[in-house]
């Protein structure tokens, strides 16, 4: 078989796997199964055998050869033998996604050919294209710099097939059906037997009609890409007619169609909350700051007689700033302005709106287009930057991090900036006749803060991108995009901080890329009543009863993600573990190290309590004699409660310059 085939039909061989002594080989009609074996379909299907671990395994057995889809963690091999299997044919792999085939790129060599979509190529054989150490916005896969893809640790020669491609072997024909949705390439292989259509369609979709994992879906920053491409790969399998579907994970879909239709419902459902282009993004200048009036400066509108904004011609940009009677200005986020255009504002404020000199600049989240032009602020005119205490290492070590839209992804050589004043939340700060008050404000990110205070006679808060809209347009709920790789729950993100804009009571919000929100308690009610609806959903289509683990992908995560060993031997990472469980939890999480690197302690094991959280210090350590990649990827296998998970989660590691 040629790598990156274009036949459409393909001769499936193999490999020897045992040695060829007798077997005794084991049926249907043998009795009880060896420990570990399940035969779904004895009946109909007959060769189709399942083994557990950390994926659905899927064995077609024909006399002592097999045919295996995902192959896990690579405990079947020693079991094969119990069904009388002396040799593996082939190894087909639905998607990408690592803990499918974790016992592959862990075996000195391969126990069979391995085939992968064919568009999924470049994820097995050069993995390291979607690890980067410098991310930057438009990389490949990505969310705003942060992958949602989950390759293999190192390369794997695989083999590609093709959407349409008919793989015959042992008198079974598999057709090849793009299903991309759960990952970029995946495919269902459908196989007819007995009268039935049968699919395994690795993780595209769970029994109950629902969703493997969240995160594996979110392609982009809020505009449901993924949503939509699953939305069309269900319509094309229901098209295809299967009967059933042999998931990756989870139990046999018996009722493929209906379930097939029911997905679709819920995903159309689900987009209409979620996406983001609500009506805010179509609404006119004046429908997103209806009350800010025009200044002798081109560039800035009044907000209040001592708050001023960047006007209707540049909105969409951050620049908001109060200037007090005596001509102290605090800037309130600054970014995506050219620096000759900040410089053309702050000299047109000098000149007409009485602004002497700039004491510092507020920033109110970790986004790198809230700061990118506090260097700017700090070295040319002097000022300081605050934020609240949380927010402060991502503004200075952001590669530290494995979050989208992190200031080194925007701006080549920005690697973080230094912070003058951490605020504690609730912290009152003192500042030229005026009381301002910094509170954690989550939503869009976990990492975000509100800034509020009395001005002119009104209670004005800054509140970042949380939210944005026309208060007075009873369609708008003002949410702003779910994005997981933000580090947001609802619980811990959008829900609170409508419940604290709730108590707060502002009579104007002033969100970022220019707009403001007066009169908003009703708009708020609503942008509350939207985050209970989220959640809702996201509960709705996700498999656990505690939704989180399919939603976020940090609940085990390393800090800080990019370790460099190159300019030392050893070097410390704290790894977080969550449980978002109502119920004490339990836990496994096995390091897989990369030649050369050692960890102490490489197996992290104990109990967290009920919605609870541990840091736990790791020391890693490098062999430079034996350490063979310049950048290479720790792999988290987990097991929670006895339930395998896999290699879902990682940090990256360089031990050589760049």
């Amino acid at each position: 078989m040629k790598r990156g085939l274009q036949r459409r039909r393909v001769l499936l061989g193999g490999l020897l796997l045992v040695s060829a002594q007798a077997i005794p080989t084991v049926s249907a009609g043998d009795g009880e199964l060896p420990q570990g074996w399940q035969q779904p379909f004895p009946q109909v299907f007959p060769q189709l055998y399942l083994w557990r671990d950390v994926c659905n395994v899927w064995v077609i057995r024909e006399q002592d050869s097999a045919l295996l889809i995902c192959f896990g963690d690579g405990s079947i091999l020693p079991s094969l033998e119990s069904l009388g299997i002396r040799r593996i044919e082939r190894i087909l792999l639905p998607d990408h996604h690592r803990e499918q085939y974790q016992g592959l790129y862990r075996l000195p060599q391969l126990p069979a050919p391995v085939t992968v979509p064919q568009s999924e190529l470049s994820l097995f054989n050069e993995p390291g294209k979607y690890r980067r150490w410098r991310p930057t916005l438009g990389d490949e896969y990505s969310v705003y710099g942060a992958s949602y893809v989950r390759p293999t640790p190192q390369p794997i020669v695989v083999e590609g097939v093709a959407d349409g491609a008919v793989l015959e072997w042992q008198g079974h024909e598999l057709r090849c059906l793009a299903t991309p949705g759960h990952s970029p390439g995946g495919l269902t292989f459908l196989i007819s037997s007995g009268g039935l259509k049968f699919g395994f369609s690795g993780g595209f979709m769970h029994d109950g009609a629902k969703l493997s994992r969240w995160y594996d879906s979110e392609w982009d920053y809020g505009f449901g890409k993924g949503i939509d491409t699953l939305l069309s790969s269900a319509a094309r399998l229901q098209t295809a007619r299967p009967d059933v579907l042999l998931p990756a994970y989870g139990p046999v879909i018996r009722d493929a169609g209906r379930q097939l239709s029911e997905f679709q419902q819920r995903l159309v459902k689900f987009r209409a909350s979620y996406v983001r282009g609500y009506p805010v993004f179509d609404s006119t200048p004046e429908e997103r700051d209806s009350i800010s009036t025009p200044t002798a400066v081109p560039l800035i509108s009044r907000v209040t007689p001592h708050l001023y904004k960047l006007s209707h011609q540049t909105q969409g940009r951050n620049f908001a700033i109060i200037v007090s009677d005596n001509g102290h200005g605090l800037v309130l986020d600054c970014g995506l302005l050219p620096a000759a255009q900040l410089e053309e504002i702050i000299a047109g404020m000098r000149a007409h709106l009485g602004l002497k000199q700039i004491d510092a600049f507020w920033i109110s989240h970790m986004h790198g287009d809230h700061f990118l032009l506090g260097p700017m602020l700090k070295e040319q005119y002097g000022a300081e930057a605050w934020t609240l205490d949380s927010i402060v290492d991502r503004c200075e070590n952001p590669r530290a991090y494995d979050y989208a839209a992190m200031v080194s992804a925007y701006s080549d050589g920005f690697d973080g900036m230094k912070i003058d004043r951490a605020i504690r939340p609730g912290e009152r700060i003192e500042w030229e006749g005026l009381t301002l008050q910094v509170d954690w404000m989550p939503g869009q990110t976990e990492f975000g803060c509100c800034l509020w205070l009395e001005l002119d006679g009104q209670r004005i808060a800054f509140t970042g991108d949380n939210l944005f809209g026309n208060p007075q347009s009873p369609e708008q709920d003002g949410h702003e995009a779910v994005v997981a790789r933000n580090s947001c729950i609802l619980q811990e993100g959008y829900l609170y901080g409508a419940e604290y804009l709730q108590k707060l009571k502002p009579d104007i919000i002033m969100g970022s890329h220019s707009y403001v929100m007066h009169d908003p308690a009703a708009f708020v009610d609503r942008y509350y009543n939207w985050a209970k609806t989220m959640m809702g959903l996201y509960r709705e289509m996700l498999p656990e009863d505690s939704s989180e683990y399919g939603y976020d992908p940090y609940w085990v995560s390393a800090y800080p993600y990019r370790v460099n060993l190159w300019q030392q031997e050893q070097a410390e990472v704290l790894v977080t573990i969550r449980n978002f469980r109502d119920r004490p939890q339990r836990h496994s999480i096995r390091l897989h190290l990369p030649a050369g690197i050692s960890a102490e302690p490489s197996l992290l094991e104990g109990e967290l309590p009920a919605r609870g959280r541990v840091q736990v210090p790791v020391k890693l350590r490098v062999d430079r004699s034996l350490a063979d990649q310049a950048q290479s990827t720790v792999l988290f296998d987990i097991t929670l409660d006895g339930q395998r998970y896999g290699d879902l989660f990682d940090f990256m590691l360089r031990t050589q310059p760049e």
